[in-house]
């Protein structure tokens, strides 16, 4: 019985990593909803940045120059620090590729 659990549960955690791997953008950009919109569309009357369609690397380095305090904000500095680069460039990547 242990061997078979020890089995299933080595299965089930590279399943898993490549699950969230494939998702990873998406669900850490879930986050930026609030302000951004769902999937970067902004409301037309709100005075924030829509981010779908834009650069990868545009949005990458924003959001570098965020954490690393070199682009002045309200609170994005404080919100970027949270995130490595491999989590900015999934979520780079992920509204990139949003339709505007």
């Amino acid at each position: 019985m242990r061997v078979i659990l020890v089995s299933a549960i080595a299965l089930a955690v590279p399943l898993a990593a490549s699950a969230q791997g494939t998702n990873t953008g998406r669900n850490l950009a879930a986050a930026c909803a609030i302000c951004h919109g769902t999937g970067g569309h902004v409301a037309a009357s709100a005075p924030l940045i829509p981010l779908a369609g834009l650069p990868r690397d545009h949005i990458a380095a924003q959001m570098r120059a965020f954490r690393d305090g070199k682009r002045p904000a309200t609170v994005m500095h404080q919100i970027a620090k949270g995130y490595t680069d491999a989590e900015i460039d999934a979520m780079a990547a992920w509204y990139a590729a949003q339709k505007r």
